[in-house]
């Protein structure tokens, strides 16, 4: 897997982040001789179509479009995924190991579903098995969770994982755009995909959210089991309403450990505006992590983008190839050994906002107000906005005390029974934490 002491590098995808993965390889072969102590060399790139105009700094005679001349290449001993999905780079990532070749990847999806098998696959191996582009871009997080605050019982993790949301939530937040104009911006600008149902429904997110926890509370999690909500439902005038309040809104992913159990979601959230999450804008990502050892710690930075990730993935290659080079065997994840349960959203606590259209007689408050108090709900304010005389009907905004997910749902649910409720527009879990 080695010619003329060189660590070749096999690499799935030539897309945008892979283009510039090798790049990185190339024109920056010399540093990472020095850093590595032997050669890191570009052997094989596996794409869709040969004939495609590609950077003129990738020699053609390096791309072919059979993955097994990638796989099954003797001088290649470090497979790189940057393809993304779920297959066939999940199929490619098993071969890899089994073969006994060290694999690095920026798979979040495959990570997020088949991370353990991976992980053990690698292990039997004997290889290394690197994920850091999988989460946060070029965000040190997963070397940070797997080394740095090993020691640490970590508490809560609470992150702002998902740039293209963010930098949605950021114009709606700012200059008052309908959620349609800025994803529309977003789109214009390449954050956001032609279908960003993965972006705006916090399925991506929640991917991340169970790699982080996996490593943060050491046990399995895998992205299913995150509990999650999208951000399509939100309006300009909850973001004017929040600001009132003393709140900004933001797509959450959040991880909290209670004994032996977690509760895992994702979903927008107000978080108090001298919070640090609510300063992170744009594209930026933050992960907040609560340790018993290291207090709170925050990391900021890009989150997507081929630089940030392509920052990541070549780190995640000088760490396997120093390894290589100097015969140092992989160490073993010690993950997934506390089997936590994982906690129904139903169960969790916290405050809620809610923006109501009702029809603007006496008497309705009096009505929500019977039917939050049947359900243990106490009100802590009731605004009125935007009366309209034409339609004979008022924008409420109420927020509670702390109340039981379950009771807020079944609340909702008899609210829109009520004849004075013409609408429940929003319903957005309000945080409060150190």
């Amino acid at each position: 897997m080695s010619r003329n002491g060189s660590i070749g590098v096999g690499l799935l995808g030539l897309g945008v982040v892979g283009s510039q993965v090798a790049r990185v390889l190339l024109e920056k072969s010399e540093r990472i001789a020095q850093q590595v102590g032997r050669q890191v060399t570009l052997r094989r790139i596996l794409v869709r179509d040969r004939s495609k105009a590609r950077d003129p700094l990738v020699p053609r005679s390096l791309l072919t479009v059979k993955a097994s001349e990638v796989l099954e290449d003797p001088a290649v001993g470090v497979v790189v995924e940057v393809m993304g999905g779920e297959q066939p780079a999940l199929d490619y990532l098993r071969r890899a190991l089994s073969s006994g070749r060290h694999a690095v990847t920026a798979n979040k999806e495959v990570m997020a579903k088949h991370g353990p098998e991976l992980i053990a696959l690698a292990e039997e191996a004997g290889v290394h098995l690197t994920y850091e582009a999988s989460v946060g871009g070029g965000i040190p997080i997963i070397g940070a969770l797997r080394n740095d605050l090993l020691a640490n019982e970590v508490t809560s993790l609470h992150a702002i994982i998902n740039g293209t949301t963010n930098y949605i939530l950021t114009k709606m937040a700012q200059e008052g755009l309908a959620f349609e104009t800025a994803l529309g911006q977003a789109q214009a600008l390449g954050y956001a995909e032609a279908d960003p149902a993965n972006d705006v429904e916090g399925l991506d997110a929640a991917f991340k959210l169970a790699i982080l926890a996996s490593l943060a509370f050491h046990t399995q999690v895998r992205g299913h089991e995150v509990y999650r909500e999208g951000i399509a439902r939100l309006t300009a005038r909850d973001f004017q309403y929040a600001r009132e309040l003393g709140y900004t809104i933001k797509l959450l992913a959040i991880a909290s450990r209670t004994d032996d159990a977690l509760l895992l979601r994702v979903h927008p959230s107000m978080v108090p505006l001298g919070h640090l999450l609510a300063k992170v804008d744009g594209v930026f990502n933050a992960i907040e992590i609560q340790g018993d050892l290291v207090g709170q710690v925050v990391f900021h930075g890009q989150g997507a983008g081929a630089l940030p990730t392509s920052s990541a993935v070549a780190g995640d290659i000088l760490e396997v190839a120093r390894s290589i080079a100097s015969g140092r065997r992989p160490v073993r994840s010690g993950i997934l050994n506390s089997r936590l349960r994982i906690l129904p959203v139903e169960e969790m606590v916290t405050q809620y906002y809610a923006r109501l259209t009702v029809t603007d007689r006496a008497g309705v408050l009096a009505q929500i107000a019977r039917t939050l108090g049947d359900l243990n709900i106490s009100i802590a304010s009731v605004i009125q906005k935007n009366a309209d005389p034409t339609t004979q009907t008022a924008e409420i905004v109420i927020m509670t005390h702390p109340a039981q997910e379950a009771s807020v749902q079944q609340a909702v649910r008899q609210a829109r029974a009520l004849d004075v409720v013409r609408e429940v527009g929003s319903l957005i879990r309000v945080e409060h934490w150190s």
